[in-house]
């Protein structure tokens, strides 16, 4: 055997264990891929009933928050209706309940002075000196 001969035995020889290394390698990525495969087949049995359940409760979210805000306008009107009415209603009765109360005040003191005017004996005119 020649130096030709035995370089093409090696050569052939490298060649069939680097045809036999890419088989093996191929088979295997075959595998997976088609475990990948699976995989996403899962994943999307899986994901896309999620994805449509989270699309509707966004929607039903999305109709709730429409109804909070219509909920909040009348809110604020009736607030606003509200404050008006005890205004109005200060103004209509501060007034005259503090005259009263004045004059209860008033009435109250004078009562008061005449208790104590007569306890003291100011004021009183004895019986049958010529009184009235």
């Amino acid at each position: 055997m020649s130096a030709a001969e035995v370089a093409a035995v090696v050569a052939a020889g490298c060649s069939t264990v680097s045809v036999v290394v890419i088989a093996v390698v191929a088979r295997t990525l075959r595998r997976q891929v088609r475990v990948l495969e699976r995989t996403v087949a899962q994943l999307s049995e899986s994901t896309v009933p999620l994805v449509a359940d989270a699309h509707r409760v966004v929607g039903q979210a999305a109709s709730e928050l429409e109804r909070v805000g219509v909920v909040l306008e009348r809110t604020g009107s009736v607030a606003a209706t509200v404050d008006s009415a005890s205004r109005l209603a200060y103004r209509a009765f501060a007034n005259p309940v503090v005259k009263v109360l004045a004059v209860g005040a008033g009435a109250s003191g004078g009562v008061r002075q005449l208790r104590q005017r007569r306890a003291d004996g100011v004021g009183r005119t004895p019986r049958g000196r010529g009184g009235r």
